[in-house]
């Protein structure tokens, strides 16, 4: 499987992170970020979240050099001008591929198959795996939604099916991201303007609207709210759903339904959200912190949202080039 990293920012930085630690039978065979190759290179080998890379990075004119690896990179506005006829799947990790201009470049460019980093209406299709990739199909621009989405989504499809989701209410504990800023500074919505790591920000999650996208059976009983945290990574979800029936010990229950997906996780002990870090789950879900009232139940869980969240896109990333 040969992958282009088309934006090496967090996510973009992550999933070659991943694919170098382990044989995940994905190779990179180019880079493109506007940043200076020897910064790129340099936020690679030294992250503030997961730490110094165990291997060394070094740079050419042209190529980043990781351990026995090297990756060409280039630094270029549009893609197209590039010659990925090679390259069986584009990872649009940009943050800017929301119109079909933009996201359809990679394709123009020569590759098979586009996959882009978060929500876009420009893409094909939106797929969460665990919850909705029987929609996959041969679709040539897939968005892997977002890292909250592929938390909430599989989990909900879950419960839904196993117990009939009523109406739910999901709120995302979140970290806080560069959208904002590190100082009180101006942004559209004025909470959202307050200094990201000093305060717990009350604001919304595009991740309801996907997700009822994503499980139409569920769009008119899902409501949600977010909360950004000053934490630099590990997020959470903590849902409340009213079911059509409870299972007489939900806490095992919940265990085994976690351990029949693909996505998901669980966890015993008494965690906290450092824990949780560089977990490749897309939700791990909190056993202890599950509560039972009637036929209400409180479902709480934790996602790494850049580590698990790459994960994901390395997953679909297999699952589209295996594709006849």
């Amino acid at each position: 499987m040969k992958l282009f990293i088309n934006g090496f920012g967090r996510i973009g930085r992550t999933i070659l992170r991943q694919i170098v630690a382990d044989d995940t039978g994905a190779q990179v065979v180019g880079i493109n970020d506007l940043a200076p190759l020897e910064t790129c290179a340099y936020l690679f080998e030294y992250d503030s979240t997961f730490g110094p890379l165990a291997m060394p990075v070094e740079t050419t004119e042209t190529a980043m050099r990781v351990g026995d690896l090297t990756i060409p990179f280039h630094r270029t506005e549009d893609i197209r001008s590039l010659n990925l006829s090679d390259v069986d799947l584009v990872l649009e990790c940009t943050g800017v591929a929301r119109t079909t201009d933009v996201a359809e470049r990679g394709l123009e460019a020569g590759a098979d198959a586009v996959l882009i980093s978060g929500p876009s209406p420009a893409a094909d299709v939106t797929v969460v795996m665990g919850a909705n990739d029987v929609d996959l199909g041969m679709a040539k621009v897939v968005s892997n939604a977002s890292c909250t989405t592929n938390a909430l989504a599989p989990l909900l499809a879950l419960v839904d099916h196993n117990y009939g989701i009523q109406r739910a209410h999901a709120t995302t504990i979140h970290c806080y991201t560069n959208s904002q800023p590190l100082v009180d500074a101006p942004r559209g919505d004025l909470a959202r303007s307050r200094a990201g790591a000093l305060s717990m920000v009350p604001t919304t999650s595009s991740a309801m609207t996907v997700t009822g996208q994503i499980l139409p059976n569920l769009a008119d009983k899902l409501t949600g709210a977010a909360v950004r945290v000053p934490t630099a990574s590990v997020s959470s979800i903590d849902l409340i759903a009213q079911l059509e029936w409870v299972p007489d010990d939900p806490v095992e229950a919940l265990q085994i339904m976690a351990e029949t997906s693909p996505v998901l996780g669980w966890t015993d002990r008494p965690l906290v959200s450092t824990d949780l870090r560089a977990r490749p789950e897309s939700l791990v879900l909190a056993l202890p912190e599950t509560r039972i009232s009637g036929t209400q139940i409180r479902i709480f869980g934790w996602y790494d949202n850049e580590w698990g969240f790459s994960a994901r896109m390395l997953d679909m990333a297999r699952r589209m080039a295996a594709r006849d």
